[in-house]
């Protein structure tokens, strides 16, 4: 039998081309069709930077929302922030702290 796979990387931090047209500063979500991940490093139109896909990061929330522990949460690029809704919206993980309906962060887990 050949082989079929051969191992690259972890695959916690990708490398990802900037084909939007603003340059994307380090920490910035960066949604990707199914998931979002979030920029390491500072990424210029144009240019192959890194992006993570996983770990706990605090990010803007929707603030007339509670989020539970274990809730699905989804990255609304248009508002800019972590809402329930998945309508139009890109799955960005799970919430990992209780949030209330005041907050305007929440902690999520990435993938």
């Amino acid at each position: 039998m050949s082989k079929e796979a051969t191992f690259l990387q972890a695959g916690k931090v990708i490398n990802w081309t900037n084909s939007t047209e603003a340059n994307v500063a380090v920490g910035e979500v960066i949604p990707l069709t199914s998931i979002v991940g979030v920029a390491v490093t500072n990424i210029p139109i144009g240019a192959i930077g890194a992006v993570s896909l996983e770990g706990i990061y605090q990010m803007p929330a929707d603030k007339t929302t509670t989020f539970a522990v274990g809730d699905k949460l989804y990255w609304d690029a248009t508002a800019g922030n972590l809402t329930k809704t998945d309508t139009a919206n890109v799955y960005a993980g799970i919430c990992v702290e209780p949030k209330n309906d005041s907050t305007e962060t929440a902690l999520v887990k990435l993938g």
